[in-house]
């Protein structure tokens, strides 16, 4: 008996958790019984306008821009075999298996709503691939975000076929027939519009969007402790943050974001050594001081692309569509993937100036003339140690592509399909990009909490808040060292990093103050 959690498809939108539970823990998957008298109803409706004289999209005609050929009815398995053939054109380096999951995850809810008019064997075959850890080999390059992410679905539903290559449950890379056959699966011969059903989502970009949307939310978190324990390492003041100061302009990012620096930096002797009357500090630098501003932008902009999400998360897309209670099939555009795409280029502007943000606050440690007298660069022994000077421009670097990567894709239209396919929303080039950005993201953010904890450190004997030295000692402990001569600073950066990304510097504050908003 398994283990691993089970979730089942069929009862309602896949929420956030479940997909997170399929995509990145290897949930198994099973689908509802309610699901599949839906699926029945459906497949029904196809049946019948598969058997009636009158042509009917994506049922007995060909595909976009040869939709105006009727398929004969001996030709129609075939039909279906050559689509997902023909449109298996990705190209590029292999996705990467979590993404995969989600798209297959995605494109079985929207099968078992009962609107694409898939067979039950069909269905229960993606859960069973699913279930059993085999992912299909999806390329980089071939979805336009309209029509769905046809290519990349299309090497999913290939993979039913017993055809094309996939990856099983250990990584090994393998035919799709033997996958199937070491998992006790049998490939299943496609049916009147079961191949366009399979490949007509928006369920890569979608997915993708998911999993960004969590990754930033942890780091959004992170980012504010990273500030806090920059304002704290550069004698700021927090006084700034203070929440009657948020309550006149009333954005629920910013407040959350404030209330996150005022717990961090509580009972902190550096803050405390400078808030006397003889400081001439009259206010600090705007990247100090507007961290809650940028950050809250930045949260209520996630939230929105979470809505977004939520949306849908509660959609059926497939075009055709079918209608089972008119006994109707319909063509329609909610395949286009402008929703989504829009809020993944959105997120990924977020990306770049957090990151932006948190590149200014960590340079200003390094700068003897705006560090309140902190050896220049950190270094122990200034002109012979070089300290985290390069660490800055590795920093740098990181943000500089973050900003390329903020340009929007879903502005770019390529016409396709012989004109037939002449607006698209390139959402999944939005997606792809957007993930290069979350990844950048955690790196800047990494580099500057690993600059405050040096920083933080050359500020003995007064003591940093608890809360700021529980990510201190995190840090030490898992080898990234304090101030002293130079070392090998990459193997630090990239433990930075893991520690960011893995929740570890998050939880370690939080063990002081509680969860942060």
């Amino acid at each position: 008996m398994s283990n691993r959690r089970s979730i089942t498809v069929g009862t309602g939108p896949v929420s956030f958790v479940d997909l997170l539970a399929v995509a990145r823990d290897g949930a198994e998957v099973q689908i509802g019984d309610d699901a599949l008298k839906a699926i029945d109803r459906a497949r029904e409706v196809v049946e019948e306008l598969a058997a009636a004289p009158t042509p009917a999209y994506g049922i007995s005609t060909g595909f976009g821009a040869l939709a105006t050929r009727h398929i004969p009815t001996p030709m129609r398995a075939q039909l279906q075999k050559s689509l997902v053939r023909s449109h298996a054109a990705g190209s590029g380096p292999e996705v990467e298996r979590e993404v995969v999951r989600a798209l297959m995850l995605l494109r079985l809810s929207t099968l078992t709503t009962g609107h694409t008019g898939i067979r039950r064997e069909t269905a229960q075959l993606l859960a069973g691939l699913l279930t059993h850890g085999i992912t299909p080999v999806v390329r980089e390059y071939g979805s336009l975000g309209c029509s769905g992410d046809l290519a990349p679905l299309a090497h999913c539903a290939l993979a039913l076929m017993g055809e094309g290559e996939v990856r099983d449950a250990s990584g090994d890379l393998m035919p799709a027939a033997d996958a199937l056959v070491a998992a006790g699966l049998s490939p299943v011969e496609l049916a009147a519009k079961e191949g366009l059903a399979l490949i007509n989502g928006t369920d890569g970009m979608l997915g993708m969007l998911v999993m960004a949307i969590a990754d930033l939310r942890m780091l959004l978190r992170t980012a504010d402790i990273a500030a806090a324990m920059s304002v704290e390492g550069q004698l700021g003041t927090d006084r700034v943050f203070a929440p009657e100061l948020q309550a006149i302009r009333p954005h629920p990012g910013q407040a959350l974001s404030a209330a996150n620096l005022v717990a961090l930096m509580a009972d902190s002797a550096i803050v405390a050594s400078h808030r006397t009357g003889d400081c001439n500090r009259v206010q600090d630098a705007y990247s100090l001081r507007c961290s809650p501003q940028v950050h809250g932008a930045a949260r209520d902009t996630v939230e929105y692309a979470a809505v977004v999400a939520g949306r849908e998360l509660s959609s059926a897309v497939d075009n055709p569509v079918v209608l089972a209670d008119e006994g109707r099939v319909e063509s329609n555009g909610n395949f286009h993937g402008a929703p989504v795409a829009y809020v993944l280029d959105f997120l990924a502007i977020v990306a770049a100036d957090v990151a932006s943000i948190s590149e200014r606050r960590t340079d200003r440690f390094l700068d003897k003339t705006r560090s309140h007298g902190l050896h220049p660069f950190l270094a122990d022994d200034p002109g012979v140690d070089s300290g985290l000077m390069i660490a800055q421009y590795t920093q740098a670097a990181v943000v500089s592509e973050l900003k390329r990567l903020a340009n929007p894709a879903s502005v770019d239209s390529i016409p396709s399909s012989a004109m037939q396919e002449d607006h698209v929303s390139m959402g999944w080039s939005s997606a792809r990009k957007l993930r290069r950005s979350v990844d950048g993201l955690a790196r800047v953010v990494a580099i500057e909490v690993m600059t405050a904890a040096r920083a933080l450190d050359m500020r003995g004997p007064l003591t940093p808040s608890p809360a700021t030295a529980a990510v201190v000692a995190t840090l030490r402990e898992a080898g990234i060292a304090g101030p002293g001569p130079d070392r090998h600073l990459s193997p630090e950066i990239e433990a930075a990093v893991s520690l960011v990304q893995s929740g570890a510097v998050l939880a370690a504050a939080e063990s002081v103050v509680g969860a942060l908003a």
